[in-house]
């Protein structure tokens, strides 16, 4: 007999190319990418098409707490397909697979196969069928920390780019224990206003790991942007501030 595919213990995944064949002969474009969504979520995410690569895990996850939808993602997750059904008012997620096996993914390589409309809702106190179950519901947090700081993005999200400044909101409470120089920039981020440039000028950052810490931090709702700072043109002195 061949051997399993899928380490024992985990559940059954879908091959990726037997999901494409279910959802429309393996046609990645948007129309098949995106299914039964509302007009106006269709329109945000369809803002990030390029081709037949479509958007990124990263921007659907934003689009989804932009616009507080549940929506169901599918991911390549080495060849199985990966489900996660996203609740964003309850800042859970739901997936089959166990959250051990979930954060040893390889993040920079899962891409996106599909989005819909989740059939699962988040876990209620009445009898109902399509409760997520309990059990497989965890905290959304720290998946999408996770997904920023080790996913397959390295831009900042297009909702970020462009001449700004960034903050940190002074109740934000990261989803995990920081250390080193994510610390530090943290609490400097909590004191002063820094651009994009300044922050990725500081010790153990580069431009990609600067993108990366303010994409986390704005999808943990904990990000202030301004664009009317004198910093924002990101020439000026002030956009030097915290430089170490």
């Amino acid at each position: 007999m061949d051997e399993p595919t899928i380490p024992f213990g985990e559940p059954e995944l879908w091959r990726v190319s037997t999901f494409q064949r279910a959802v429309g002969g393996g046609n990645n474009d948007g129309g098949s990418r995106y299914s039964a969504l509302s007009p106006s979520l269709m329109a945000d995410l369809q803002r990030f098409e390029n081709g037949d690569a479509g958007a990124e895990v990263l921007e659907v996850l934003a689009a989804c707490l932009r616009h507080a939808q549940d929506m169901a993602l599918h991911l390549d997750r080495d060849g199985h397909v990966l489900p996660l059904t996203v609740f964003p008012r309850e800042r859970l997620f739901h997936t089959p697979l166990p959250l051990e096996a979930l954060y040893a993914t390889r993040f920079d390589t899962v891409q996106l196969l599909q989005v819909e409309q989740a059939l699962l809702h988040a876990p209620s106190h009445g009898r109902d069928d399509m409760a997520a179950p309990a059990e497989m519901c965890h905290p959304l947090g720290p998946l999408l920390w996770h997904m920023a700081l080790h996913g397959p993005r390295h831009e900042l999200l297009p909702e970020l780019a462009g001449p700004a400044v960034y903050r940190v909101a002074p109740d934000l409470a990261v989803p995990t224990a920081l250390s080193g120089a994510l610390a530090a920039a943290v609490g400097r981020l909590r004191q002063e206003p820094i651009s994009l440039r300044a922050l990725a000028a500081w010790p153990g950052f580069d431009r990609e790991r600067a993108s990366r810490l303010l994409n986390g931090l704005y999808l943990q709702a904990g990000l202030i942007v301004s664009r009317t700072h004198p910093g924002a043109n990101g020439d000026s002195w002030f956009s030097n501030l915290g430089k170490w």
